[in-house]
């Protein structure tokens, strides 16, 4: 999904020491409880077929609603991410296991508006997936505006800035799944501050608690 977004810069001032959540951080493995998604049974549109993830990239959010958002990124492009209040991200109480679902270049800007208009229903529907009902806003308020950010990311703890800086609007969708069991969908139209296209991304994921994880 990244591969051909990123444009390296070449910035001389130091970035902030990149966060380290649950000790998850660029270099290390994550290791999972594949019980985690497997619970889910044959419904779930979530699959995946190895329990560790080594990482290889991070990325920060800084909310500005207020909070942080931390990314983790595998060389095939799965994500965890956790969210927390602080930038170093030692208070981090909220995690997710996203997998690309997939990801398409807009072809006109006629596909551009549609793509922004769609994050603002209630409601996500593919031909290959059930149907996700919006995560970040009650399903009877409506239409409402996705969220946007800037994301920055590193490949490398001993480095003095981020490769890549993407700007992303984005909206969470979710289904129930029975019991306490549930899917997100994640669906994003991201692009690059330098070098690379716009693309519109959707990764499906699932909740993890920490007991489910460990690095």
């Amino acid at each position: 999904m990244f591969g051909k977004l990123f444009g390296r810069k070449e910035d001389a001032v130091p970035a902030d020491h990149l966060a380290v959540v649950r000790n998850i951080t660029v270099g290390r493995t994550i290791r999972l409880d594949p019980l985690a998604w497997r619970r889910l049974g044959a419904e779930a549109s979530f699959k995946m077929d190895r329990d560790t993830l080594v990482i290889t990239a991070q990325g920060r959010i800084k909310l500005d609603a207020g909070g942080y958002v931390h990314r983790f990124y595998t060389d095939d492009h799965l994500l965890f991410q956790a969210v927390s209040d602080s930038p170093d991200g030692s208070d981090a109480n909220d995690f997710t296991l996203f997998v690309p679902w997939r990801s398409e270049y807009p072809g006109s800007g006629q596909e551009k508006r549609v793509w922004l208009d769609r994050l603002q229903d209630p409601v996500w529907t593919e031909d290959d997936l059930p149907a996700f009902q919006r995560y970040w806003f009650d399903e009877d308020e409506g239409r409402q505006p996705p969220v946007t950010f800037w994301e920055d990311i590193w490949d490398d703890r001993a480095a003095r800035a981020p490769y890549a800086r993407i700007f992303q609007t984005c909206m969470l969708y979710a289904r129930d799944l029975g019991g306490e069991g549930r899917e997100l969908l994640l669906a994003i139209a991201m692009e690059p501050e330098k070098g690379g296209e716009l693309t519109h991304e959707i990764m499906v994921g699932v909740p993890l608690a920490i007991g489910e994880f460990s690095a």
